[in-house]
């Protein structure tokens, strides 16, 4: 009981930890798996683990093959949720670089690190590829943090975290494939027509299954035939009963049912995708807390020590972190639109991620446990293409993109916090005006009509830390809070300043503020003169952003007398001569004011003449 309780906890404050200190959460699961797996025998009195998943092979907290089942499972879990993220609009939608990254950039991976793995280890084939096979993905769950510590521009920032979330599925896939060839092969990598047959058994099984599976499952949730209440945990056991039914149907395909299962949702307008996404994403952190203090524990420091006594494994990584990689992404970006900067910096950026690990260890215990020569080496050697890679990134890419000047100056993007009427009309304006802006709403509907008028949209719950996770909002400086709600507001702006509110953080005044507009010392607000029943009355008498010119300090307090007294036209920014935007001031006299210059008043509702008094000014001046 208490190694059960001890691995939880374990898990969830490496988690913690890791959150905190803003490094990839399998860095410090696996080296916690490890301090209290094969390192405690170096300093318990007993010279034993504190955690043993399995003890002389019948005993532990996992006898016999239970760690095997756990894992299996474990795997087809977190592999299901990874299929979940990948979408084939994206794929279409992405730059030409991107597609080339994990398409030609796989297969050179995959063959350079089958040749390397066979002539520099002395691996069997089989046991090469297969390790190739492993390492292909780079996954966003390591790539994140890296991204979001670090102002990359957008070029590098896209091709890094799109690599990320689209090559975690394919690597998976490709190593599943690999291993269930070596597994119908009787482990030589023969080709016989009975291998092939049996082969082509587990891909046909798996992928029909698995795409059958997720229509079956669309369209369960789509005809609501689940309650609401029951919906998440319905769809971990449909997983389950999928995973294990191909499994018994053909031997070892349950995971290519679950990762096939999972892009089928992905490509379908489910409804609440969101909530299933967001409670996998949930048991995933769970299981993988679980999954990687087990499987780090498990190793022996026989393993350990064959990775620091003998030279090939450094060899290995070497070759695999800072020839391969490079080599990959300058054969796949050849004749792109990346700068040699962007592809050297791009290189250097390659950590292998938890899908790899899992996958790993998953095989290395069952082709080890049938006797697979080479297959103790599995295991050891992709725990130690992660931990280098994900050490190496994390604590040299800052340095790195500095020295290559792939970061950016700004981050010019703009982040609204509630899809209501009047801010999708504001975030249109902004759009127009080159802004990259998103928009962030726990109602699906709203975020629906917010994309229909071609805005980036996001369904999530502000409370709620994976937004601070979302890779579209790498490139955000500017965040604005439009809800209704005064609370949400002010809890989004003092959670969120630090992460998206680089430039500028404002939030609609509230209404007894407004009473009193001078009286308020946050200099966060977005108007001062409008709170959100104004800006929805302007919004509903015209849906438009129009602009005012004006060019004198009289001229602008002329506008905003009139705008004082009309509802149905709003004030939101001034519009500078050189074309930038800034929030109208508090007191409005002082915005200083270039003589000759044309300024904007940007309003949102009915249109709004310019001033007579600035048309008498300029007069005068002329």
């Amino acid at each position: 009981m208490e190694e059960l309780a001890g691995i939880i906890v374990l898990g969830i404050f490496a988690q913690w930890l890791a959150w905190r200190s803003r490094v990839p959460a399998i860095l410090p699961l696996i080296v916690a798996g490890l301090l209290v797996g094969p390192l405690a025998t170096l300093y318990t009195p007993s010279g034993t683990k504190l955690i043993n998943p399995i003890f002389d092979g019948t005993t532990g907290l996992f006898p016999g093959r239970s760690l095997f089942y756990f894992v299996s499972l474990a795997i087809g879990i977190v592999l299901f949720e990874g299929g979940l993220t990948l979408k084939i609009k994206e794929v279409k939608e992405t730059q030409r670089s991107i597609l080339r990254l994990i398409s030609i950039g796989s297969i050179t991976t995959f063959i350079g690190a089958g040749l390397a793995a066979h002539f520099i280890m002395d691996l069997g084939w089989s046991i090469s590829f297969l390790f190739a096979g492993l390492i292909i993905v780079t996954g966003p769950t390591v790539i994140a943090p890296i991204l979001q510590n670090i102002p990359l521009n957008r070029n590098v920032a896209t091709v890094l975290k799109w690599e990320g979330i689209l090559i975690d599925p394919i690597g998976a896939l490709v190593a599943v494939l690999v291993f269930e060839f070596i597994s119908s092969t009787d482990h030589s990598m023969g080709f016989t027509s009975h291998a092939l047959i049996q082969f082509a058994q587990v891909v046909v099984m798996g992928g029909t299954l698995g795409y059958v599976s997720g229509i079956g499952l669309y369209h369960i949730i789509k005809r609501e035939l689940v309650p609401k209440y029951l919906l998440n945990v319905f769809v971990l056991a449909y997983v389950l009963l999928v995973f294990v039914s191909s499994d018994v149907l053909a031997h070892e395909s349950g995971l290519l049912a679950v990762v096939v299962m999972g892009l089928v949702l992905a490509n379908k307008d489910v409804p609440r995708i969101e909530e299933i996404l967001s409670f996998k994403e949930s048991l995933s952190v769970l299981l993988i807390s679980i999954l990687f203090i087990l499987l780090a524990a498990n190793m022996e420091m026989s393993e350990l020590e064959l990775l620091v006594q003998d030279w090939r494994p450094i060899t290995l990584f070497v070759f695999v972190a800072l020839i391969l990689r490079p080599i990959s992404v300058f054969v796949s970006t050849y004749r792109g639109n990346l700068t040699l900067s962007e592809k050297l910096f791009i290189s250097w950026v390659g950590p292998r991620g938890i899908v790899a690990a899992g996958i790993a260890s998953l095989f290395g215990l069952t082709l080890a446990d049938e006797g697979v020569p080479g297959a103790e080496y599995i295991t050891p050697l992709v725990f130690m293409i992660v931990l280098g890679t994900v050490l190496l990134n994390a604590t040299t890419a800052r340095m790195v993109a500095k020295l290559l000047g792939v970061v950016q100056d700004v981050s010019g993007g703009v982040l609204i916090l509630g899809a209501n009427d009047f801010a999708i009309t504001i975030g249109v304006y902004l759009k127009e005006q080159g802004r990259m802006v998103h928009l962030v709403d726990s109602n699906p509907g709203h975020i629906a009509k917010a994309r229909s008028a071609g805005l980036e949209g996001i369904v999530a719950n502000i409370y709620n830390t994976e937004l601070a996770e979302q890779y579209e909002l790498l490139d955000v400086g500017y965040l604005v809070a439009l809800t209704s709600s005064d609370e949400v507001n002010a809890y989004a702006i003092h959670r969120y300043e630090g992460i998206f509110g680089e430039i500028g953080t404002y939030r609609l005044i509230t209404v007894d503020e407004l009473k009193d507009p001078e009286s308020v010392q946050d200099d966060r607000i977005f108007s001062f003169t409008e709170d959100f029943i104004n800006l929805s009355d302007a919004d509903r008498s015209s849906a438009t952003v129009h602009e005012v010119p004006f060019s004198t300090a009289a001229g602008l307090e002329a506008l905003l007398m009139r705008t004082a007294t009309d509802k149905s036209v709003a004030p939101i920014f001034v519009k500078l001569p050189d074309a930038s935007l800034t929030p109208i001031p508090k007191n409005p006299a002082t915005l200083e004011i270039e003589t000759g210059a044309t300024y904007h008043l940007v309003c949102l509702g009915a249109e709004l003449a310019a001033p007579v008094e600035d048309a008498a000014a300029k007069a005068e001046e002329q």
